[in-house]
């Protein structure tokens, strides 16, 4: 990519490289039989061999002398990740789900050369099986709205030239020739943009209390530093649209007076961070990143800070003394980063989603973003969904949305016809929500008071073989580990906590725990010292409320209604067992008694709760409860 030396260049150039996104738009027709086939390659799919299956059809193409006028090329994610490896034909709007390496020939074949559709190939209908191509038309899409990941599943991540043809760029051009640095900070305003890392905070308002501050040194971060299990709403759009969060970072550059910038990333994100120091690479060589960008006076650099994989450091005061090279612990604020952040200097810190919207905010305008969403809670959300759902992957909704529009129509439900029984919204800082509350509209306000949080948007779907005592300790252990150790509520109570779930999952709980688990959590979340700390017992206190029941069986029935806390578990053989001796066989403390071809017994009292067993019995008699 040569240099861009001012905005009409640019400008130009935008122009100049706009037909090759030509086939991939809305409604494009195949011009001579040209066609573009675009594989997934987001880290999902890579780890289901999309890569070999991308070189496998550019040589098929080539042998069959196709290549003039087809070409294959990569992509971000799709966000169908159930569904990987995807492969997409454009412009025949053809959206193939669950590619492997041996039906490249019969798409080459069938579809490119004889324009038949490989049906075999397509998602099904989950009303009456019957195939979709269009993924418009997939219910998976139907409800969705793409705003920060507009450009994943549609440009190369690895060319500028496809980053620039779809108005990458554009709007930080807007922004320096057209808009002053308060104009920016009205805008986003006006947007309704709260940070998509989890607090919520108004995007404006802190850059407006950085723009405020004196002084010619400040500074711009992006946390990438996504640590949520279960979470990859940040990786996906950094490995398939890098510059859009290289574009926002300059924007808010611009708008606060910073010349320097940092993305602080996860080191267990390779593919993310190779995509993103190409970008900036890229950038550079164009010149959109360095000093007097686009002819300008203004200059503005960044680059990569990698992180360790401490959960803490997703806090952002954690973060910056980790940039700053020391112990990843949280600092008290007031004052806060906007006002003295990075080496003492104002600094504003967005994490990856909420800097993808920025461009989209500048060039289509701060009313448009404000138009959909709900009243407090501004634009999109992108959602990892995971978990006992059918159709896991990555979406992006309008707030206010229901909980259950997601689980039910987007995700279509719950794995192996399973009871849904809950969702944990916001990560181990989150809360699991009931069935109940499934017609609640997602936003900030209303998840908080439902005893969870938006967070940065992982979403775990639960259903009836969740154990919910279980989940919480599962996330206290969680949270328990990743404590910085620095303030005594979190490094002491959260400990504290965890023993008293682990007894209850081991029988050993008291009626007199759940007063303490309630106790001891409000003094937590009111003194802890960051937001890990004071957001850590969320789990527990929205399952003591909402499945207040499981509790108590553990505690007084001394069982797991669940069958998950093996402690509380007795292993039985029934009537169908045929006396093979496979589980006698199989058990490492040899507590199954019986003769060839008769009934055989377990002893409970030595039985250590393997279930080894049951993974032997080839006639399933063996149960648990």
């Amino acid at each position: 990519m040569r240099k861009i030396s001012d905005f009409k260049t640019l400008e130009k150039r935008c122009a100049e490289l706009k037909p090759r996104l030509v086939l991939r738009m809305p409604g494009a027709d195949a011009a001579a039989g040209r066609r573009e086939i675009l594989v997934c390659g987001g880290t999902g799919c890579q780890s289901s061999h999309s890569l070999d299956l991308l070189e496998k059809l550019q040589k098929e193409i080539k042998a069959a002398g196709l290549d003039s006028a087809v070409q294959a090329r990569i992509t971000g994610c799709f966000g169908f990740c159930e569904k990987g490896p995807i492969v997409k034909v454009f412009p025949d709007d053809v959206f193939y789900v669950e590619v492997g390496l041996k039906d490249t020939t019969e798409i080459v074949e069938s579809h490119l050369k004889k324009n038949i559709t490989v049906e075999r190939l397509l998602c099904r209908d989950p009303r009456d099986n019957k195939p979709i191509a269009s993924h418009h038309e997939m219910p998976f899409y139907k409800k969705q709205m793409r705003v920060a990941l507009s450009n994943c599943g549609l440009i190369n991540p690895e060319e500028i030239e496809d980053c620039i043809a779809a108005d990458g760029y554009q709007a930080l051009t807007a922004c320096l020739e057209k808009r002053t640095p308060a104009d920016v900070v009205k805008e986003v305003k006006l947007a309704g943009l709260r940070g998509r890392g989890g607090g919520g905070f108004p995007t404006g308002v802190k850059w407006e209390v950085a723009a405020a501050q004196p002084g010619p040194v400040k500074y711009v971060v992006c946390n990438a530093d996504e640590g949520d299990p279960g979470a990859f709403m940040d990786r996906s759009i950094l490995e398939g649209d890098p510059h859009s969060v290289i574009e926002g970072m300059a924007i808010a550059a611009y708008a606060i007076g910073a010349s320097r910038g940092f993305v602080y990333i996860r080191a267990e994100y390779p593919l993310a961070i190779r995509r993103l120091q190409l970008a900036v690479d890229q950038a550079h060589a164009a010149g959109l990143l360095g000093r007097k960008i686009l002819g300008s006076g203004f200059s503005f650099d960044l680059e990569l800070k990698f992180g360790a994989g401490a959960f803490v450091c997703g806090e952002e005061t954690a973060l910056l003394r980790s940039i700053e090279g020391g112990r990843g612990e949280p600092t008290s604020k007031p004052p806060f980063p906007a006002q003295s952040g990075l080496w003492g200097k104002p600094t504003i810190i967005n994490n990856v989603e909420t800097l993808a919207n920025v461009p989209q905010i500048l060039r289509r305008g701060g009313a448009w973003f404000s138009s959909f969403g709900s009243e407090k809670s501004k634009g999109t959300k992108v959602f990892a969904l995971a978990g006992k759902i059918n159709n896991v992957g990555l979406v992006e909704v309008p707030m206010g949305i229901t909980l259950g529009e997601i689980i039910f129509e987007i995700g279509e439900g719950i794995k192996n016809g399973k009871k849904f029984k809950a969702v944990q919204t916001g990560g181990p800082s989150g809360g699991c929500i009931p069935a109940g509350d499934l017609d609640v509209k997602i936003d900030y306000d209303n998840l908080i008071a439902m005893g969870s949080m938006m967070g940065s948007g992982g979403m775990i779907v639960m259903d009836e073989d969740n154990c919910m005592v279980d989940i919480a300790k599962f996330y206290l252990d969680f949270t328990m580990e990743e404590s910085c150790g620095k303030c005594t509520p979190c490094r002491i109570g959260n400990k504290r906590i965890h023993e008293i779930l682990t007894a209850i999952t081991e029988g050993r709980g008291t009626m007199e725990d759940l007063e303490k688990l309630e106790n001891l959590a409000s003094v937590i979340k009111d003194t802890a010292l960051c937001g890990l700390g004071q957001t850590a017992p969320n789990p527990v206190l929205s399952t003591l409320k909402h499945f207040r029941d499981e509790y108590v069986a553990h505690i007084v029935d001394k069982r797991c209604p669940a069958g998950v806390c093996t402690n509380l578990l007795d292993f039985y053989i029934t009537e169908k067992c045929i006396g093979c001796g496979l589980c006698k066989r199989g058990c490492p403390v040899s507590c199954i008694s019986g003769e060839k071809k008769e009934l055989h017994v377990i002893d409970n009292a030595r039985c250590i709760k393997c279930g080894t067993c049951m993974s032997k019995c080839p006639t399933k008699a063996i149960v648990r409860r």
